[in-house]
Parts: C-alpha cells; structure tokens; sequence
C-alpha cells in the first residue's frame, strides 16, 4: 500500500495555482463545478491507486470539517 505524500511536493506550486484559476476564467459557477470535476477524475486516474485516492478522499473531508469546526466555533 503506497501512502499518501501530503508534504509539499509540486515544483512550481505558484504557478499550478495561476493554471488552475486560469482555467475558471470566464466560467459560470455550473462550469467551474464541472471543471473541478473532470480534473479530479482525471488526476485520479492518472494515479490509478484505489487506497490511495481513498487517503486523499479522507483527508481533504478531513480539513474542511476541521476548518468548519473551526469558523463555528
């Protein structure tokens, strides 16, 4: 079982960042939904390991119930 690398591993973080808002650009709300979508099935096969996109699901639900926890609170 690999595991998941949850360190900062991207080359160029900034510029991933600037790509992924480029790519919402000029979209409707229904379209960026759709976006993101397709991109996280898209990376999720490129990855092609069910226990490890099952880690990435568990921890990105992970943080946003933390960061609601945390504006309630």
């Amino acid at each position: 079982m690999d595991t998941l690398i949850t360190e900062p591993h991207l080359d160029a973080p900034d510029d991933f960042y600037e790509a992924l808002i480029d790519a919402h650009r000029d979209l409707g709300t229904a379209q960026s939904h759709e976006l993101n979508a397709k991109l996280v099935l898209l990376l999720a096969n490129h990855v092609g390991r069910l226990d490890v996109l099952r880690q990435a699901l568990a921890a990105a639900r992970a943080s946003v119930l933390r960061q609601r926890e945390g504006r309630t609170a």
